[in-house]
This record gives C-alpha cells, sequence and structure tokens, in this order.
C-alpha cells in the first residue's frame, strides 16, 4: 500500500531545501561578486540579476532534482519521501518544472495550495493537482530486487489508489 507524504513531512523537507538553494544562492552570489567587483550593493542591475540567478537557481533545483533517478531533492531524501506521477512513476523534466511553476500559484492565495496536503485525500496540494503528481514515503514502495536494478529492468511499482 502506497502511504502519502503528510504536510508535516513535506515542510520539514521544504526547510532543508530552502537553506540548501540559500546556501547555493549565497555561494554563487559570493562567486559572483568577486568575479563583477564593480557592482555595488544598491546597484539596480546587479539586484535584478541576484534576483533572477536565484529563482532560476531555485526552479532547477526542484525540477532537476524532483525529475532526477532519486525523485526527491535533498530534504525529500532525508525525510524519505518522493515525487511520482499517478502512477507511482518518475516525472518527466517538463512536469517537474511545471509542478515547481504550480507552486506560485500554491502560495500565491494565501498558502492554501500548500495546507490543501493537510486536508486531501491523497495529500496533494494545488500544484500536485495542477501537474498531476504525488509525495509518497519511499518505504511505502517496494524497494528494487538487486537484480533489476543491475540489469536496468525497469522495477515494478504498485500503483497508488
Amino acid at each position: 500500500m502506497v502511504a502519502y507524504a503528510g504536510f508535516w513531512l513535506r515542510l520539514i523537507a521544504v526547510i532543508i531545501d530552502t537553506v540548501v538553494v540559500d546556501i547555493i544562492g549565497f555561494l554563487l552570489g559570493a562567486v559572483l561578486t568577486l568575479v563583477v567587483h564593480t557592482a555595488t550593493p544598491d546597484d539596480p542591475a546587479a539586484l535584478a540579476a541576484s534576483s533572477l540567478i536565484g529563482a532560476v537557481i531555485g526552479l532547477l533545483y526542484w525540477a532537476v532534482l524532483e525529475s532526477s533517478p532519486w525523485q526527491a531533492t535533498l530534504g525529500k531524501l532525508a525525510v524519505g519521501i518522493r515525487v511520482t506521477d499517478l502512477q507511482g512513476q518518475r516525472i518527466s523534466f517538463g512536469r517537474a518544472l511545471g509542478r515547481t511553476l504550480a507552486k506560485i500559484l500554491s502560495g500565491l492565495i494565501l498558502m492554501i495550495g500548500y495546507l490543501m496536503v493537510a486536508f486531501t485525500e491523497r495529500k496533494q496540494g494545488l500544484h500536485d493537482m495542477i501537474a498531476g503528481t504525488l509525495v509518497v514515503k519511499r518505504s511505502s514502495v517496494p524497494a528494487e530486487p538487486a537484480s533489476q536494478t543491475m540489469s536496468g529492468a525497469a522495477p515494478d511499482r504498485p500503483t497508488p489508489r
């Protein structure tokens, strides 16, 4: 039986991911500041570039990792959850990017899109419903047999209800 990841588990993962993305952004910003040392902190162009770079880092972080073989960001890996499509399969980069962009809508409506996770049957937020995704606990899906993992054959995965 597939166990869906609830609100609090997902919140912990988001906190971890936010710290990771902030660290990456800080380090990249420090490197860019050293390379382009002529910009001042209050330079509008530098602020705009910094904001754009931060947004791209965040989009790519979530989309690349959730569409990867891990099916999870570092925060999700830490708490033992992963993102799947409605059939329990890995999602594409395009779907992961769409899910990440849909989080903007989840947040814009007073965070109600995120709070939906606590109240929906399959623990889906608005962004999950838009993208057709589920967030499930890794322990609820049997591990891949070593022979299938080594041979590259696709593992049998349970279909979420």
